[in-house]
């Protein structure tokens, strides 16, 4: 029997991502989507840095930045007494991090598919950009946002890299499912490799088929 430990903590850990991911990326991708800032593909490659670097790239630079022999590792350590290296809470920033583009490219497209009518609308009745943003917008976008929810859930329980380099193999704390099947492979226990990877493919599965499923009855339905 394998431990299930790691798949809570998975699960733990993506929707703890996903969660920020989505408070932080709807009013960036709002804006990504409607400013007409000329540096706005500064911040678009920024975003989308983590879709092209490796994993454990990324992961190195963020343990040197966490760590607390750097600037900004020694700065929380030393006035705010946190350590991010080997924590859960340093899974959770770098996941953030990690996952940042597949929450906030699903809702910047579905903002900028909206007919611009819709937005001068809300203004012309004297509704705020915010709640234009809550009231409007989003409700007309449900399919991206399902998607982006489910894409960031997904990417985070796949991690393996990142985590790896930021909070490397503490169970309980650190070791989740990705790490959990390294382990068993190393040791040559292929069942119970066998067994994290079919819970964690199901899983998957399901959720990716749950989400096709609605966009495919939504879409039928506004035609209906």
């Amino acid at each position: 029997m394998i431990d299930l430990e790691p798949i809570w903590l998975t699960a733990r850990l993506a929707l703890i991502t996903t969660a920020i991911l989505f408070v932080v990326s709807v009013p960036l991708a709002h804006w990504l989507a409607y400013t007409k800032w000329k540096g706005k593909a500064i911040i678009e490659a920024i975003v989308s840095m983590p879709l092209v670097l490796p994993p454990s790239v990324l992961g190195f630079y963020l343990l040197l930045a966490f760590s607390p022999s750097h600037a900004f590792g020694n700065l929380l350590d030393k006035y705010f007494d946190v350590r991010l290296v080997f924590s859960f809470a340093g899974l959770v920033i770098s996941s953030v991090i990690y996952s940042l583009p597949f929450m906030v490219y699903p809702l910047q497209s579905g903002f900028s598919a909206l007919p611009p009518t819709m937005r001068e609308a809300s203004f012309s009745l004297g509704k705020s950009t915010f709640k234009t943003l809550m009231s409007v917008l989003l409700p007309n976008i449900k399919p991206s946002v399902l998607t982006a929810l489910v894409l960031t859930f997904a990417h985070t329980v796949g991690e393996f890299g990142v985590v790896l380099m930021i909070g490397g193999n503490i169970p309980g704390e650190t070791k989740v499912a990705s790490i959990a099947i390294y382990d068993e492979v190393e040791m040559m226990n292929y069942d119970n490799a066998n067994m994290y990877a079919m819970i964690l493919f199901s899983i998957t599965f399901l959720i990716l088929l749950a989400v096709y499923t609605f966009n495919h009855n939504f879409r039928k339905a506004r035609f209906i």
